[in-house]
């Protein structure tokens, strides 16, 4: 009786203590729902719908990836607005935060009389001061102005070798501003001829590495004129210019306006130099050029300041009084006017008969004969020692004669023509006592203007002398180098006849193509000095990394090949492309066959953008930089599987 009610209390102890733990439980299970509820609405209202919540007891643990550091705490804040701040377990992660780009490098460095300023951003390790010690050897310590920043990433591909090329043609510039960026030089200079600047931009396109892409603006100023001369002569046939300078357009426009009022008979047209004595040049120009025309006939040559006027001597005293006084008086100041209204002379012969003359007649092949009168034996010798150093000694044929009577000024008149007939490719110079006429044809623009600044400073300003000087363009070099984009064009048609190949899976080019490669050999000496970059493509079978190796090597492989057929080759570049520019579908054979290639590319300059800093450093240009367009035509030709498994299949030579 006493066990059964011990086993009752027991019994009930354990029944009541069975019920609060269930009690309990569901209590806590409430109570974390409801803090998960509560929770989950807070974030997803204030967007940070990327966090899980998880209650546990009294615990919060958050869980998520945050989207950066600032959105990981605002969550936790948001949190602790809802259920106590200490309850609250951080296990959110945050994105990872992606690596920065590298800045874009540029530099610019400009050069004057002043010295060298660079401005700019470069890697740090591409050694600032190495780089202002070799500006400092061009310009002498103490002349360069660093204004340069660094960067702390290293130098991208292209970058050592661009500045390496500007520093070194900076040598070469004491007049130019250089802009540099990645692979890319942009040179602005000035020269002080068109000669120069002709061969200056020759020098820098053959010292530029291969690939890099080179924009050159080099420009020639006027030329220096001395003497500033004018030269218009009027006869019978009408007037022509035999020189003609002028300071501007505006100018030249103007006294060829005033020469079409005194019957010009050809076109022509005047050299724009720098020189000019006076700013009234032009207005000098056209009263001396009309006054001519009032005359009839004669010449007028204008020196600097200095005015010659002579008239026919068929021309009236009274009208040339008349002309003379009325151009005396409106002339601008500084000008001088000396006029020449020449005497009839008695007619006179020498004692073999008829008037004295002295010819020389100059052939297309170089050989010249000597005809007329001299005034003794010293005149003969000098004359034709002259003429054969001028024209070389198996060229010259003399024969002359010595007879008396001649004008005192007949060796100077002799050897002025010959003088002036030497720049001539073919010509005859005829001399008489009172007039020298040079005809011919030269491969100069400016020889006429060149011979009558030679005559009248021989001669003098009053003496009587005519010029009929034709221009023809200098013949095409037979060895002249074919266009650039010709050259390519050439290069294009012998890969339509057979491509290059390679053996199965490698880079050594198939014995079947030597033939191809010979004949693009020939192309390329007959190039000159073209800038090239070959290129290597592959299909996309196989690995992308294995591609682009093999792209490489082929490309490297062509380039090798050339050089052993001693093409010149050290404007050339290899690169590979592998299977990143495919211009057929790979999803096909025919197509993976058009896309596995060698191509030949011109290597043009582009436009470098323009620094994005200015400079106040102690050199300035005001100058800017041309562009030109990027390659874009291209030839191809490379056949083989881009695999590096070996294969029994052979490739045809197309």
């Amino acid at each position: 009786m006493r066990l059964s009610s011990l086993l009752i209390v027991s019994f009930t102890f354990l029944a009541a203590a069975g019920l609060s733990l269930v009690a309990a439980r569901f209590a806590v299970t409430g109570m974390e729902n409801s803090t998960e509820i509560a929770v989950r609405q807070t974030l997803d209202e204030t967007g940070h719908d990327w966090a899980e919540v998880t209650a546990d007891g009294l615990r919060v643990v958050l869980n998520g990836t945050a989207p950066d550091e600032a959105n990981r705490f605002t969550a936790i804040s948001v949190v602790g607005g809802t259920v106590d701040a200490s309850r609250i377990i951080d296990e959110m992660e945050v994105t990872p935060t992606a690596d920065l780009a590298p800045p874009r490098f540029s530099v610019e460095i400009l050069r004057n009389e002043s010295g060298i300023s660079i401005i700019g951003l470069i890697p740090t390790g591409t050694g600032r001061a190495a780089i202002v010690e070799q500006l400092a050897r061009v310009v002498g310590e103490d002349r360069v102005a660093d204004l340069l920043e660094t960067a702390r990433y290293d130098a991208p591909e292209g970058w050592v070798a661009a500045m390496d090329y500007a520093i070194k043609s900076l040598k070469r510039l004491p007049r130019a501003k250089i802009s540099v960026v990645v692979g890319q030089v942009s040179i602005t200079a000035i020269t002080n001829s068109a000669k120069e600047k002709l061969a200056l931009e020759k020098e820098l396109n053959r010292s530029a590495p291969p690939g890099l892409r080179l924009a050159l603006d080099i420009a020639a100023p006027r030329p220096v004129i001395t003497p500033f001369a004018l030269r218009y002569h009027i006869d019978q046939n009408g007037g022509r210019f035999d020189d003609c300078s002028a300071e501007s357009d505006a100018s030249r426009d103007r006294i060829l306006a005033a020469a079409q009022k005194a019957e010009l008979a050809a076109p022509a047209t005047c050299v724009i130099g720098m020189g000019v004595p006076s700013p009234n040049w032009s207005r000098a120009a056209e009263l001396s050029i009309a006054s001519l025309a009032q005359l009839g006939a004669g010449s007028v040559r204008i020196t600097n300041a200095d005015i010659t006027l002579v008239a026919t001597v068929e021309t009236s005293p009274e009208l040339f009084d008349q002309v003379i006084g009325e151009l005396e008086n409106a002339l601008p100041q500084v000008f001088a006017l000396h006029a020449v209204l020449p005497e009839p002379e008695a007619e006179t012969e020498t004692e073999i008969g008829g008037p004295p003359e002295f010819t020389a007649t100059l052939s297309p092949e170089g050989q010249v004969q000597l005809r007329g009168r001299l005034t003794d034996e010293t005149l003969r010798h000098l004359t034709n020692s002259f003429a054969k150093a001028r024209f070389g000694s198996d060229n010259v044929y003399g024969a002359t004669r010595v007879v008396d009577g001649l004008p005192a000024n007949w060796p100077v008149r002799v050897l002025a023509g010959l003088e002036s007939l030497s720049q001539l490719r073919r010509g005859s110079l005829i001399v008489t006592p009172d007039h020298v006429a040079l005809r011919g044809m030269s491969h100069q623009e400016n020889a006429t203007a060149e011979i009558s600044k030679l005559l009248s400073a021989k001669l003098g300003e009053a003496e009587s002398y005519g010029l009929d000087i034709s221009y023809e363009p200098p013949p095409e070099p037979e060895d002249k180098p074919m266009e650039p984009e010709q050259c390519e064009t050439q290069l294009a048609s012998i890969q339509q006849l057979g491509k290059i190949a390679f053996e199965p899976g490698s880079a050594t080019v198939a014995a079947g193509s030597r033939g191809t490669m010979d004949a693009i050999a020939v192309i390329l000496e007959q190039c000159g000095e073209v800038r090239l970059e070959i290129q290597g493509h592959t299909d996309s079978q196989g690995r992308e990394g294995m591609n682009q190796n093999l792209s490489q090597a082929r490309a490297q492989s062509v380039l090798n090949e050339l050089r052993a057929r001693r093409v010149v080759t050290s404007s050339f570049a290899a690169k590979g492309y592998g299977e990143s520019t495919p211009i057929a579908d790979n999803g096909t054979e025919e197509g993976r066959e058009q896309n596995r290639r060698i191509t030949f590319h011109l290597i043009r300059p582009e436009q470098s953008p323009e620094p994005e800093s200015t400079l106040d450093g102690a050199a300035r240009e005001d100058t800017a930089s041309d562009s030109a367009s990027d390659p874009t035509s291209e030839t191809s030709g490379e056949t083989a599987p881009d695999t590096e498994a070996p294969t029994d299949q052979e490739i045809p030579v197309q």
